[in-house]
């Protein structure tokens, strides 16, 4: 391996004395992960117009530097490729970012409402304060739900929602009194008000996912500059986490208009997360209409490295999302959608959940490759957590991905089992790893890896395939080269090899070695995309600001 690092070094000093071309920065005297396919460790690399020149040792990447070069010392830090979530809605929690108030990673009751007072104490008396989601009563301490009267006494002066997945809400008094709510009648179909044992209101609302959904959208609706300030904030936040780019696969709450915000940051050119995104379908029964209307001017691959559309998901139509036992004519509407995407060339992603019904979806994919061939088209199939060899050999044959999400980090059933990711690598599927935030689950990578390798929920619970667990090297793979496979982007980016793309982070902490029930408190010290510092602190916070991009 010396030897080949060697030859880079000279190929890269030939390259400078030709062509003029000069590292723009290099990093030194550090652990860097390449996630090549030998799963290289160097020293340093070189950087040149957002893409890396060189790899090797410190004293090699300082040969090749110039008087203009900037020097990153590492100081022996460890640095990864940045890292992409396959699955993540993006898009839709850069609108609220900003108006929301965060539950991610508190560890008790007390420190969530906490975040809820000094929330209420920046905000207008009589302002929402939401928490939209992202937290489990499982990563509490006192194991629990907050109640009503704790909302109150944290912000009295505001109305507060709150969100648990897309089952459960708990807003103050205010909140039921100014969304007009005094029974069930008033909630949308399929939510209802919660009682106590005694017959008593709770302040709760129960409910199946359509009803908190049009719940949810009750909420007054932030202006498109709170929407375009929550999604740079949103991108910096994913940036502090390492996080690099996304696979928006659309999903519910994202009328088209509601990507006017992301249109903006991409115009003002101050994106700092890679972003694919993919159009669910809105109106029941009238998919294929909206899709050629939405799609006319959007040719697949249509954008740029920053922003870039790539097909239809994870909602293709309302008729097959989430049913186990779609009719004939549910399923005739879905195949002709996804004839008409196979033929213009166009990604798809199909949100399923149980092994037990997949049969459903991989048949009708089966009978189309016969008709138009999908095998090279990336498609994918996203959750499908208990998914069986069999299946996995099924996808394998129609070229079929699977993006895979930590929502079974949250998980209360001791009955469910760790996804079986290294049997799908031995198959050949490919696997992207991913969290399905902001509603459902963390957006947090780290907790996703460390989740990934100890196969226990937030609780403790542990769930496990003790033949599928993923080793360090293989848990990074998923969550970069094989995120990338979806964006049809693993030769651009996914591993610190010499001519991609230079997207990586600078961690906290060394993720090979850090004790496995740390890796989910690393976070990023410096994140570059395509050499350009998006983010930056500590050691490196003088850096961060306007670069080569």
């Amino acid at each position: 391996m010396r030897h080949f690092a060697a030859t880079v070094v000279v190929f890269c000093i030939f390259a400078v004395s030709a062509w003029g071309q000069m590292p723009d920065t290099i990093l030194i005297n550090g652990k860097i992960l390449t996630v090549d396919a030998q799963f290289s460790v160097r020293e340093a690399l070189a950087i040149h117009n957002g893409r890396i020149l060189a790899t090797g040792t410190t004293a090699d990447i300082r040969k090749i530097a110039g008087p203009r070069t900037r020097v990153i010392d590492l100081e022996r830090r460890t640095v990864i490729p940045g890292l992409i979530d396959s699955h993540l809605h993006a898009i839709r929690a850069g609108l609220t970012f900003s108006t929301e108030v965060n539950w991610i990673g508190a560890s008790t009751i007390a420190e969530a409402l906490d975040r809820v007072r000094q929330a209420a104490r920046t905000m207008k008396p009589g302002a929402w304060l939401v928490v939209g989601g992202g937290w489990s009563p499982n990563q509490f301490r006192e194991k629990r739900r907050p109640t009503q009267a704790e909302l109150e006494v944290a912000a009295p002066n505001n109305p507060v929602y709150v969100q648990f997945n897309y089952a459960w809400v708990l807003m103050s008094r205010t909140g039921f009194n100014t969304l007009k709510i005094t029974s069930d009648a008033d909630l949308p179909a399929g939510a209802r008000l919660e009682r106590d044992t005694a017959g008593n209101l709770t302040g709760g609302i129960t409910g199946n996912q359509p009803g908190i959904v049009a719940l949810f959208d009750r909420l007054p609706k932030p202006t498109l500059e709170q929407q375009v300030d929550g999604t740079k904030k949103f991108f910096r936040e994913l940036n502090r986490l390492g996080l690099t780019g996304v696979g928006d696969p659309g999903g519910n709450n994202l009328p088209p208009s509601d990507y006017q915000a992301v249109f903006r940051v991409w115009q003002q050119r101050q994106m700092t997360v890679r972003v694919t995104y993919s159009l669910n379908g809105q109106t029941a029964g009238s998919e294929i209409e909206e899709f050629q209307s939405l799609t006319r001017m959007l040719p697949p691959g249509f954008g740029d490295e920053m922003l870039r559309f790539s097909g239809l998901g994870e909602r293709v139509t309302w008729a097959m999302n989430n049913n186990d036992k779609p009719g004939e004519s549910e399923k005739a509407s879905y195949y002709q959608i996804a004839k008409w995407a196979a033929e213009r060339g166009m990604a798809l992603t199909m949100h399923w959940n149980n092994n037990a019904s997949v049969d459903q979806l991989l048949t009708l994919f089966e009978q189309l490759n016969k008709e138009v061939p999908i095998t090279g088209l990336r498609w994918s199939i996203a959750h499908l957590n208990d998914t069986s060899p069999a299946s996995l050999q099924r996808m394998k044959a129609l070229g079929l991905g699977w993006t895979v999400q930590d929502m079974l980090y949250f998980s209360e059933d001791p009955t469910r089992s760790m996804p079986p990711v290294m049997t799908a690598k031995k198959i050949g599927v490919p696997v992207g790893a991913g969290t399905d935030a902001h509603r459902i689950a963390s957006y947090n990578p780290f907790t996703s890896l460390q989740w990934l390798l100890d196969g226990k929920a937030v609780g403790g619970l542990g769930l496990r395939r003790v033949d599928d667990a993923p080793g360090r090297e293989d848990a990074l793979r998923f969550y970069t080269q094989g995120s990338a496979w979806f964006s049809r982007d693993e030769t651009e980016r996914g591993s610190l090899e010499t001519g991609k793309i230079a997207d990586l982070a600078v961690l906290t902490k060394d993720y090979m070695i850090v004790p496995l029930d740390q890796i989910g408190t690393i976070e990023s010290l410096l994140t570059m995309v395509g050499g350009r510092i998006v983010y930056g602190v500590g050691p490196y916070a003088a850096l961060e600001g306007p670069g080569p991009r």
